[in-house]
C-alpha cells in the first residue's frame, strides 16, 4: 500500500501567442460597449430606435405631439384676438337700423313742417268755425240794437280776428317745428352720416311757409292789410 499522499495540480493557463486576443478581454469588451450603449460598429443604439427618448427623457414622438398642441393653442388664441378686435368695430359701428329710424323721424317732421305753413295760408277748418261762431255772438250782442260801427266790429270784425288768429297758430307751429328739424343734429347724438338733403329742402319750406303765413296773419289780426269796413254818415233830411 502507498502512504504518500497525492498532489493536486493545477493547470497551467496557456499564454496566448502573440497577435492574438484573449477571449476574456473580448467578452469585457462587449460588455463595455454594451454598457455604453454602442454596438460592435461603433453606432448609438438610440439611433437606431425611433421611439428613443431624447437628452431631457421625453420620447421624441411625445415631444411632436406637444409642439403641435402649442402651435394649435396658439393658432386658438389669435382668433380669439381676432374676433374680439372684430367685435369691438362692431360696437363702434353705428346701428343702421338706429340710424334708419332717426331719418325717418327727421323726414316726418319735416313734412309735418311744410303742411302746417301751407294750412296757415290758405285756412283751416277750426278756423272757419271759430269765425262762425264770433259772428253768431255779434249777431247776439246787436239783435237789440246797436249802430252800423258796433255790428261792423262785433259780427265781421270779431269773426276776421279770430281767423288771422287761429291761421297764426299754425303758422308758428310750422315754424317751431321746421326750425327744429334743422337745428336737431347739433344738438342730437353725432352722427356719422349728415341729414339727408330732402329732409333738410322740406324742413327749410316748412319753415319759409310757417314765416310767411305768420306775418300775414299779423297783418289780418292789426287790420294792416285791410281794414274794416266803415259805416257812412247818414244823410241829413
Amino acid at each position: 500500500m502507498n502512504t504518500t499522499p497525492s498532489r493536486t495540480t493545477t493547470p497551467s493557463t496557456p499564454t496566448p501567442p502573440a497577435g492574438t486576443t484573449d477571449p476574456a478581454e473580448g467578452t469585457a469588451d462587449t460588455v463595455t460597449e454594451d454598457a455604453t450603449g454602442q454596438d460592435a460598429t461603433g453606432q448609438d443604439a438610440a439611433a437606431k430606435d425611433p421611439l428613443a427618448e431624447d437628452a431631457t427623457g421625453t420620447p421624441s414622438g411625445a415631444a411632436d405631439a406637444t409642439a403641435a398642441s402649442d402651435d394649435v393653442a396658439d393658432g386658438t388664441d389669435r382668433a380669439d384676438r381676432t374676433a374680439e378686435a372684430d367685435d369691438a368695430d362692431e360696437d363702434l359701428e353705428p346701428d343702421p337700423f338706429t340710424e334708419a329710424r332717426r331719418g325717418v323721424g327727421a323726414g316726418a317732421a319735416a313734412v309735418v313742417s311744410a303742411a302746417l305753413g301751407v294750412v296757415a295760408l290758405t285756412g283751416a277748418w277750426t278756423g272757419r268755425v271759430a269765425a262762425e261762431r264770433e259772428t253768431l255772438i255779434g249777431q247776439i250782442k246787436t239783435s237789440g240794437g246797436g249802430s252800423a260801427a258796433q255790428q261792423i266790429s262785433e259780427i265781421y270784425g270779431d269773426a276776421w280776428h279770430t281767423t288771422a288768429l287761429v291761421n297764426g297758430v299754425f303758422a308758428v307751429l310750422a315754424l317751431l317745428v321746421g326750425v327744429f328739424v334743422l337745428v336737431r343734429p347739433a344738438f342730437g347724438v353725432p352722427s356719422e352720416k349728415p341729414q339727408p338733403a330732402w329732409v333738410r329742402a322740406v324742413a327749410l319750406a316748412g319753415v319759409a311757409l310757417g314765416a310767411l303765413g305768420a306775418l300775414i296773419s299779423v297783418g289780418m289780426y292789426f287790420d294792416l292789410f285791410v281794414a274794416l269796413p266803415t259805416a257812412g254818415t247818414p244823410a241829413a233830411g
